[in-house]
């Protein structure tokens, strides 16, 4: 019997495609690193106001730069990220309340799909510039990511209850007490430890508090098994629509496992 996994929770909201290259990197290396992740969906805009902090496209050249750094941190992770045409629109107005209510129902009822509904709604906005706000277009999200159209709706249907709303905001309580800023961040419980690492781009710090070895992150080719609930490169094409390819890289096990 190997080791017991380490646990790490990721705290992200659909609304960050900061989020989402986190989250990706964590669902590729949870069994080469043998963690046990936990995905905890999270409310960006209650972030926000608990921490006084603002979003970053508000100021024009933190917007400028984030525009160009989301694309070539896509490229290099080979996520299919796209800005949104009305990127203040979507980040600004609309918001993620629904879809991210929709997600803790998800995770209550469903766990076991809530990796492939969070990633359908970053499909969603972050790659095809498509709505996540109205009920249709949440239901379509969770149909796409596998689950009955009887199933979706009964969950859409809960996320008004107590229940959701109260989880809803005691993760991203819980997240504000971690010291979180802004998302993704990710908590790893380390041998008696608690370390707070906010970002996308901690994963090598991350990494190194796992004992793994420096350069344990690569970008490679979709060319091998994908660990996790997303079993291999073509599975992901149940994500797409058609035309569209994934292009997540896929670490070897042999080479990234010290």
């Amino acid at each position: 019997m190997g080791p017991l996994p380490r646990t790490l929770e990721l705290f992200y909201d659909v609304l960050s495609p900061y989020s989402w290259l986190g989250f990706e990197i964590l669902c590729r290396y949870k069994n080469i690193w043998n963690v046990h992740l936990q995905l905890r969906p999270t409310f960006i805009a209650g972030i926000m106001k608990s921490s006084g902090n603002k979003p970053p496209a508000l100021l024009p050249s933190k917007a400028k730069y984030l525009t160009n750094d989301i694309k070539l941190l896509g490229q290099h992770f080979q996520v299919p990220i796209q800005m949104p045409k009305d990127f203040f629109s979507v980040i600004l107005e609309k918001g993620s309340l629904s879809a991210m209510r929709f997600l803790t129902a998800v995770n209550l009822e469903h766990p076991e799909m809530l990796e492939k509904v969070s990633r359908e709604l970053w499909m969603r906005v972050w790659s095809r510039d498509e709505d996540i706000t109205e009920p249709q277009s949440i239901l379509a999200a969770a149909e796409k990511a596998g689950m009955s159209t009887e199933g979706a709706r009964a969950l859409l249907e809960k996320i008004s209850t107590p229940q959701v709303k109260n989880q809803l905001k005691e993760t991203t309580e819980a997240a504000c007490k971690y010291g979180a800023f802004g998302l993704p961040v990710t908590v790893a419980h380390l041998d008696g430890q608690t370390h707070m690492l906010f970002g996308s781009d901690r994963m090598e710090l991350l990494a190194h508090l796992l004992g793994k070895r420096e350069g344990s992150l690569c970008a490679l080719k979709p060319s091998t098994a994908l660990p996790g609930a997303v079993e291999s490169a073509s599975d992901m094409r149940e994500f797409l629509h058609p035309g569209e390819k994934w292009m997540g890289p896929v670490p070897p096990a042999v080479s990234a496992r010290l």
